[in-house]
């Protein structure tokens, strides 16, 4: 299949919520991975040397496949860019460009390294070599279209609260899995149950290829495609959840139904202008909040649920 490239090139007075907006445009197009261009953030040390420069210009670049839904597709985008420009005072230009999946498949992985993203565990791109040092544990991970190399602060700021929480024989519950790696991580820190959802069947397949590729038996491990409360049930010792805040705020009602008494929500993906709300609802729900970590303009939280008295 051939894909068109969407690259939106921006400029404002807040361009980090600016990008979170213009990812949301995408999200609610179906689109769940998107690349996102910031001049301002500075490599982690033993960033490999040979990586590409940093973008010269913010911009949030999604994929649309080449079908029958494209056009439609197109349209939307482009209404809701015009209205998000004119709500938030952003000057963009939209670029479109036809790629080949497996042309797209391979360009991208020249900007992915190994990583150290917690005090224990590295990610480490299946095409590359990596030996790692006493203590670490390695995360084999090659995300292919869906969302989620590890390398992104929100994916970082959750493996840390995961290395924190996570506890042998823990149930874990990744929502929006992506390329499956939260739940590489939380199995790696302990846990045995292991279950994902993402409502795009290409990441489903993405997660579960992976999970495999780190020694986890296709037993030890649930996924499904669909939205959250229609394919998922049970409760757990904690719930995962990277994605866009408002997704955050929507989803949860259902998912504190799906946590165990005394468990844990751990959500990121969330801008500085939206910590507070979300916090403020975790509290509604229930949730003692126990950690809010930052990095650079992205936020990561999380809650113990309470129990009921």
């Amino acid at each position: 299949m051939n894909w068109i490239e969407a690259k939106v090139i921006f400029s404002g007075d807040n361009e980090t919520m600016a990008a979170e907006l213009i990812a949301d445009i995408f999200q609610n197009l179906g689109i769940d991975g998107v690349v996102v261009d910031d001049p301002s953030l500075e490599p982690e040390e033993g960033w490999g040397s040979d990586a590409l420069p940093r973008p010269s210009q913010p911009a949030v670049t999604g994929y649309l496949p080449a079908d029958q839904r494209l056009e439609q597709r197109r349209h939307e985008l482009e209404n809701s860019l015009r209205g998000l420009a004119a709500q938030q005072g952003l000057k963009y230009s939209l670029k479109y460009q036809t790629v080949a999946e497996e042309d797209w498949a391979e360009s991208w992985k020249a900007f992915f390294f190994p990583e150290q993203i917690s005090k224990g565990l590295v990610v480490k791109p299946t095409w590359r070599e990596y030996t790692p040092q006493p203590g670490q544990q390695v995360i084999e991970i090659d995300p292919g279209m869906a969302f989620g190399t590890g390398t992104h602060p929100t994916t970082a700021l959750c493996v840390q609260l995961l290395e924190r929480l996570v506890r042998p024989g823990h149930q874990v519950l990744d929502v929006g899995t992506g390329s499956g790696i939260l739940l590489i991580a939380a199995a790696k820190l302990g846990a045995t149950r292991l279950t994902g959802v993402d409502i795009d069947p290409v990441a489903v397949e993405i997660a579960r290829q992976n999970l495999l590729r780190n020694r986890m038996g296709a037993k030890d491990f649930d996924l499904a495609c669909g939205h959250l409360v229609e394919v998922v049930k049970g409760a757990y010792d904690i719930v995962v959840a990277n994605i866009l805040a408002e997704v955050i705020l929507e989803l949860l009602d259902p998912v504190t139904t799906m946590i165990k008494p005394g468990g844990w929500f751990i959500c990121s993906g969330i801008i500085q202008a939206y910590r507070d709300k979300v916090a403020r609802k975790m509290v509604e729900r229930g949730f003692e909040i126990t950690a809010i970590e930052e990095k650079g303009e992205w936020v990561a939280l999380a809650g113990r649920l309470e129990a009921k008295k």
